[in-house]
């Protein structure tokens, strides 16, 4: 996989934990030059730093329009182009259906859809130019109905990922532009960790009985680690995909099949 993406430009948000770290280091592997954005500065400065080499971080909210645009601007400042984007930073919490209030939804929203599109359009401003380029959003089966979801609105914001990828990608094509998603099903991330805190909390129980739930509905058995994800990124990222484009690609031990 070393050469894979030798040489590209690529902006991976939330790469301060779980699935951003696992496709920034994947990346970098690859032998892209990746510019790593959270908004936890110590941790994205902390994992940029880890990875070495050309790798370099930038503190951003993408929930605010003006630093999408901002950090599109920065990564072009730095190395004059943009080859791939990765849309990874989101946000969640275990929700009933009756619990969602008016905050959680529009923050939910504010990072999982409304900051995701505008970083991707900024980015294909720039790819345009170039007439070429890559976008990997990560969405997830919620968004095609997972019923073991963390709450509704998240799983607006991931359908909403998918259909806008779709879209993105019909009217990109002309421009050169690959756009596709990842749905990852349970992956062990931070927000994982604090999903399944939140459910102890709420139903009781223990946290090996809560996980051991959430594995017995998985055909295969296994939750997603964060490199499960990564790899398919890296290929969607690749000259091997360079005719795939608004596919929605589900890792996640055989929960959906579509």
């Amino acid at each position: 996989m070393s050469d894979q993406l030798d040489g590209r430009v690529a902006l991976v948000t939330g790469i301060g934990a779980g699935m951003g770290t696992g496709i920034a280091r994947a990346f970098v592997d690859a032998g892209a030059i990746v510019v790593g954005a959270d908004i936890d500065d110590a941790a994205g400065r902390r994992v940029m730093d880890a990875l070495g080499g050309t790798s370099s971080f930038i503190k951003a909210d993408v929930a605010r329009v003006e630093e999408c645009r901002g950090l599109v601007d920065e990564v072009i400042s730095r190395h004059g182009r943009l080859d791939v984007l990765v849309n990874n930073a989101g946000v969640t919490k275990s929700l009933g259906f009756f619990d969602v209030t008016e905050a959680d939804w529009d923050r939910i929203y504010s990072v999982n859809a409304r900051g995701l599109f505008f970083l991707m359009q900024a980015a294909a401003v720039v790819m345009r130019e170039q007439n070429a380029g890559r976008i990997v959003n990560i969405a997830s089966v919620a968004g095609k109905g997972y019923r073991g979801t963390s709450n509704v609105a998240y799983a607006g914001t991931k359908g909403a990922v998918i259909a806008m990828t779709r879209i993105a990608a019909s009217q990109l094509a002309r421009h050169g532009i690959n756009v596709n998603s990842i749905c990852p099903g349970v992956t062990r991330t931070a927000l994982f960790d604090q999903v399944i805190d939140e459910l102890v909390e709420r139903n009781g129980g223990t946290r090996e009985q809560a996980e051991a739930k959430a594995v017995r509905g998985i055909p295969l058995r296994r939750v997603n680690e964060p490199e499960d994800i990564a790899l398919l990124a890296v290929y969607l990222a690749s000259d091997a995909a360079r005719n795939v484009t608004g596919q929605s690609w589900n890792v996640d031990g055989g929960l959906l099949w579509d």
